[in-house]
C-alpha cells in the first residue's frame, strides 16, 4: 500500500524522525472513510531524484457487495499528487460547501488542498493566503470568533534549514539526532477566514507571539466552558500552551496556572501528542500528552473548572521506554468508556537494535490500555492481538470506523515503513449508536453530543477530528452502549449555543442530526 519515505541519508538531520501523519474523511460523501497518507521526500534532492507524493486512496467500502474493506489508490485522478517534505494533516469544510478540504503541512511549504466535490482537489494554496515556509508540524481548524467560518491554526516546530547542520552525540559519544533544544523555536500561527475564500494571518494582534515553542500536536476545544473554542499545544522540550480565547480576538496562554503546562515534579516534557476527553464519566475533560521515553506520558485530571493535576501514575498510565507520539481515547470495546491508544517510536538510535544491522533503529511497540470504568487504565497491550507485534517507528495516529460496523478502527502512519490498518473485531460485539452532526452543510467540528438513555447516567462525547500527531480523523462520534439494545435519546450542544434533542434513535446504526430538522439515517 504505502510506505513513508524519510530521506535519511546518513547526515541524522533532525526532520528525519519528525514526520509524519495523515486523514481519515469522506472526500467523496459516499459515507464511508477515505484516506490521505502525506510523504515525506529527500532533503537534498539534486534534481536527478523522483520525488514520492502524498497519497489518496478511496475506500470502496459503499461499492462493496461484501463489505470488505478494499481502497484504490486515486491520487492522480484526484489530483492530489503534491510532493513536499510532508509533516501531517488537517480536515474542514473552510468554505462552507459540504465538502471537506485538507491542510497538509510540512517543512518549507504547507498545501490548502480544496475539495472541489467532484472527485477532485485544487491547490489553492496562493490564492487562499495559506502559504507558510516555516516547519509546520499540527494544524486544526476551529471558528475562533464564532463567524460561521473556520479557521485555522498552524503548529511550528522550529528554525531548521538542511545547511543548519549541528554535530549531535548520545551519551556514548556516537552520533545521534539531535535535541531540538539545538534550535531556535518559531511561534505558531493564527489565520482568519474572511469568509470569501481567503484567509488573514491575525497573529500579531492575538498575544500567540509573546511566548514561541517548539510546537507539535494541537487541538481545539472550550477548555473553559465559556462559549469560545480554546487551544491546546504539546511543545517539545517547552512548557505546553493552554491557550484561552477571550472572545475579542485576543488569547492568553494560561497553562500554568490551569496546572497543564508542565508534570507532577515541574519538568516540562518533550511532547508530541494530545487528546482530550471525558475519561472517568463525570462530565469534564481529562488532557492527555505524549512524552520521551525517560519521561513518560501525562495524564492532566480535570478537578475543577480550568484545573488540572497530574495524576498519570494514579490512574495507570506511568510507563518509562516508549516515546509517544499519536494517541487517541478511543471506545474500542465498546462498552462505554473511553480506552486509550498509544503509538511509538524513538527518537534517539537504538545502539541494540543498530549492532542488529537495522538500518533505521528507533523502532518500539504500540500500546493498547483498557478503561476500567473510570477508576485506572490497565495496559492489554499483549492481549491486543497480531496487530500490536510489529515493532515500528510509528507517528501519526488516527482513528474512524473504517467499515461502518460500528466500532473504532485504527491507522498507524509509520516514519520509513508502511502505513499500517488496524481493523476492528472486537467492539461489533456490543450494541452502539453512531452519530454523525451537521452545522449547516459541514461536519459542527466541536460540538458537544450527550447521551441519554433509559439506564445509566449521560455521556458526552465532543465531535473532533484534530489531536493526536500530525492526523485527521473521524468526525463521527460512537456511543458504545455495551449490552443496552434500547432507543436512545441524544442531546447537542451546538457551537451557537443552542441545544437541541433528538429522541427514540434506534441503535446499531448511525444517524445524521442536523439543526432544526429531524434525524435521519447515515448513510441513507
Amino acid at each position: 500500500m504505502f510506505t513513508h519515505v524519510n530521506g535519511a541519508s546518513g547526515e541524522l538531520l533532525l526532520p528525519e524522525v519528525i514526520g509524519s501523519g495523515g486523514a481519515l474523511f469522506d472526500y467523496d460523501n459516499d459515507g464511508d472513510l477515505d484516506l490521505l497518507a502525506v510523504q515525506g521526500k529527500t532533503l537534498r534532492a539534486d534534481g536527478t531524484q523522483h520525488s514520492p507524493t502524498s497519497r489518496l486512496y478511496r475506500n470502496d467500502l459503499a461499492a462493496a457487495a461484501d463489505r470488505r474493506l478494499r481502497f484504490t489508490d486515486v491520487t492522480e485522478a484526484a489530483g492530489l499528487s503534491v510532493a513536499s517534505y510532508g509533516m501531517g494533516a488537517a480536515t474542514g469544510d473552510y468554505d462552507n460547501d459540504g465538502w471537506v478540504d485538507v491542510y497538509v503541512t510540512g517543512l518549507g511549504a504547507n498545501h490548502m488542498l480544496r475539495n472541489r466535490g467532484d472527485g477532485t482537489f485544487a491547490d489553492v494554496t496562493a490564492s487562499t493566503g495559506t502559504r507558510d515556509t516555516r516547519w509546520s508540524t499540527g494544524a486544526a481548524f476551529f471558528d475562533y470568533d464564532r463567524d460561521g467560518w473556520l479557521d485555522l491554526f498552524v503548529t511550528h516546530y522550529v528554525d531548521f534549514g538542511v545547511d543548519m547542520r549541528r554535530a549531535c552525540f548520545a551519551a556514548d559519544s556516537t552520533r545521534d539526532y539531535c535535541n531540538p533544544a539545538v534550535y531556535s523555536p518559531v511561534a505558531d500561527r493564527l489565520l482568519h477566514n474572511n469568509g470569501n475564500g481567503t484567509f488573514s494571518d491575525v497573529t500579531p494582534r492575538t498575544g500567540l507571539l509573546r511566548s514561541p515553542a517548539r510546537g507539535l500536536g494541537v487541538l481545539a476545544a472550550d477548555l473553559n466552558a465559556d462559549g469560545w473554542l480554546d487551544l491546546y499545544v504539546a511543545n517539545d522540550g517547552d512548557p505546553n500552551q493552554l491557550w484561552i480565547n477571550r472572545g475579542n480576538g485576543s488569547f492568553s496562554d494560561e497553562a500554568l496556572l490551569a496546572g497543564a503546562a508542565v508534570n507532577r515534579n515541574g519538568q516540562a516534557q518533550g511532547s508530541m501528542g494530545v487528546d482530550l476527553a471525558d475519561v472517568d464519566g463525570d462530565g469534564d475533560e481529562e488532557l492527555f500528552v505524549t512524552n520521551l521515553d525517560n519521561e513518560g506520558n501525562t495524564l492532566y485530571r480535570s478537578v475543577g473548572p480550568m484545573l488540572y493535576e497530574d495524576r498519570t501514575l494514579e490512574m495507570g498510565l506511568f510507563r518509562l521506554g516508549f516515546t509517544g507520539f499519536g494517541t487517541r481515547f478511543v471506545d474500542y470495546d465498546n462498552d462505554s468508556w473511553l480506552d486509550l491508544v498509544v503509538v511509538n517510536g524513538a527518537v534517539r538510535l537504538s545502539r541494540e537494535q543498530a549492532r542488529r544491522g537495522d538500518l533505521f533503529p528507533l523502532r518500539q511497540r504500540n500500546q493498547l490500555y483498557r478503561n476500567d470504568r473510570g477508576r485506572r487504565f490497565i495496559e492489554l497491550t499483549e492481549r491486543a492481538g497480531a496487530a500490536f507485534v510489529p515493532l515500528h517507528v510509528a507517528r501519526g495516529l488516527a482513528s474512524g470506523d473504517l467499515d461502518n460496523d460500528g466500532d473504532t478502527d485504527l491507522v498507524v502512519f509509520n516514519n520509513s515503513g508502511p502505513l499500517r490498518v488496524l481493523r476492528n473485531d472486537v467492539g461489533q460485539g456490543q450494541h452502539w449508536l453512531g452519530i454523525r452532526v451537521l452545522e449547516g452543510r459541514r461536519d459542527a467540528l466541536h460540538a458537544r453530543v450527550a447521551l441519554a438513555g433509559r439506564k445509566g447516567p449521560r455521556v458526552g462525547r465532543r465531535v473532533q477530528v484534530d489531536g493526536s500527531y500530525g492526523t485527521a480523523s473521524d468526525p463521527r462520534v460512537i456511543f458504545g452502549l455495551a449490552g443496552d439494545s434500547s432507543a436512545r435519546s441524544v442531546r447537542v450542544d451546538w457551537a451557537n449555543g443552542r441545544s437541541e434533542e433528538f429522541r427514540d434513535l434506534a441503535v446499531d446504526r448511525y444517524w445524521m442530526l442536523e439543526q432544526g430538522k429531524p434525524a435521519r439515517a447515515h448513510p441513507p
